[in-house]
């Protein structure tokens, strides 16, 4: 499906919104601060068309307005903003998941259980930024493997917008480990056709995300 081939190969779109986006949460870029298409060009070395997309992907995420005559100004999503993202991120990786006890293939489910493993060898390096480049493939994976096509089409445009905050919480002292392990256990439902199971351990997962993400928004601004 072409939902998992984008996420093995993020856009210079989707990078470029990491990289502000990063620079966003770990304030280096302020609130109020405009942010310039043809400076940002200039600075990564693209045309202002990736640039465009990703500006207007972090406006999705809430960290920029776009304002009349001052073009993109880096703004604060606000906690109700970003609980609200969480709390259908869950609900829509949740249903990927229940969908994928019931409908991956062998090879399919073959495929989740090596990327949940090749993740170890990451998180146990502490890698973040691969780790969570790998992390967008294996819920990618997820998506796809749920056999329905709307459905892996609006996970990931909602992906694209809970981003920011999923990228910002591997920060955190220790939550590689805990995030493959919280993939086992839906790992571990899908291979077994627990429906019920996949659909449980993915909620619990993407709650423990937007507490990873949290905990992280706390101590930056320590």
């Amino acid at each position: 499906m072409q939902t998992g081939m984008q996420a093995d190969n993020p856009t210079l779109a989707d990078k470029l919104a990491a990289a502000i986006a990063d620079g966003i949460l770990d304030g280096r870029l302020k609130p109020g601060e405009r942010l310039d298409e043809a400076g940002l060009a200039q600075f990564h070395g693209v045309s202002r068309t990736p640039v465009r997309e990703a500006l207007r992907q972090l406006t999705a995420s809430g960290l920029i307005d776009m304002r009349p005559r001052k073009g993109a100004v880096v703004s604060k999503a606000t906690p109700e903003q970003i609980e609200s993202l969480f709390v259908a991120m869950a609900e829509m990786e949740a249903t990927c998941a229940r969908l994928c006890a019931l409908s991956m293939t062998p090879i399919e489910r073959r495929r989740l259980q090596a990327r949940q493993e090749q993740m170890l060898e990451l998180a146990e390096a502490g890698d973040p930024d691969a780790y969570s480049d790998a992390n967008v493939a294996f819920h990618s994976t997820i998506y796809a493997g749920a056999h329905n096509a709307p459905l892996a089409d609006y996970a990931m445009s909602l992906r694209r917008r809970v981003g920011p905050f999923r990228r910002a919480q591997f920060r955190m002292q220790g939550r590689l480990l805990r995030s493959n392990e919280e993939h086992g256990a839906v790992v571990c439902a899908i291979l077994a056709g627990d429906a019920p199971g996949a659909h449980a351990a993915m909620l619990h997962h993407v709650s423990l995300v937007e507490d990873a993400y949290e905990a992280f928004s706390l101590s930056s601004r320590a």
